[in-house]
């Protein structure tokens, strides 16, 4: 390893930050977030479309999210999850709720065509997805040729509040035209599913740090896209 006077940009690290990362201190990635959730409780974590969010209310929103995943859908430890959406705040939600499930993202890029989009759902074997509803008939057009077996849709306003999570959804799909028409039934709304985890409890779920938490796919610039494990 290195001395400290060969990586000088120690330097400016502000007083008191280590120069090592200790990482044996958090046993995975959920680990870390609940802990932040728990230090940082009433400071917002994300702010999206002049709506904040606070750590506590993270940790409330995506904890209502695994157990509905867990419960309603029944998905078990290791499944995964596709995410194809924006940085909108149903994001965050989903992502660790995914993770605290003990199930596995799969972040989808939304610009996918449909060749694409197949491709990365057939190669990890995506078992549910959470789609915005401007990409739902892309999904549409291969959802028949997956092992999908839940899809749930969201709209970009649906985390705003109300009432503006009205008018914004309104806004994109009938004046700006924004959401192609789509037909996926069997579909769920992400706000129905996030509510019914509301008051359940997460089945006991041991997260280690060897554990597969993302297949994040390249940029396929050499081929197919490929996913990358990443624990």
């Amino acid at each position: 390893m290195s001395s400290n006077a060969e990586r000088i940009w120690l330097a400016s690290y502000p007083a008191g930050t280590p120069a090592e990362i200790d990482t044996d201190s958090q046993p995975s990635v959920v680990s870390m977030f609940e802990q932040a959730c728990r230090d940082y409780r009433d400071r917002p974590a994300f702010h999206s479309m002049g709506k904040s969010i606070t750590y506590g209310d993270l940790d409330r929103l995506s904890l209502q999210f695994a157990v509905a995943l867990r419960g309603r859908l029944g998905l078990a430890k290791g499944d995964r999850v596709a995410l194809m959406m924006p940085n909108i705040l149903q994001y965050p939600i989903a992502l660790f709720g995914v993770l605290r499930a003990g199930l596995v993202v799969v972040n989808t890029n939304p610009m996918y065509t449909p060749r694409e989009l197949k491709h990365q759902l057939n190669d990890s074997g995506a078992k549910a997805i959470v789609v915005l509803e401007n990409f739902a008939s892309v999904l549409q057009e291969v959802r028949d040729q997956t092992k999908l077996e839940h899809v749930i849709v969201t709209g970009v306003g649906d985390q705003l509040g109300f009432p503006k999570s009205l008018l914004v959804n309104f806004a994109l799909k009938v004046v700006k035209k924004a959401v192609p028409a789509y037909h996926l039934p069997g579909s769920l709304k992400f706000n129905a599913v996030l509510s019914s985890g509301d008051g359940g409890t997460l089945p006991p779920t041991e997260v280690g740090p060897e554990d597969l938490a993302f297949l994040q796919y390249t940029g396929g610039t050499t081929g197919v896209s490929k996913g990358a494990m990443l624990t």
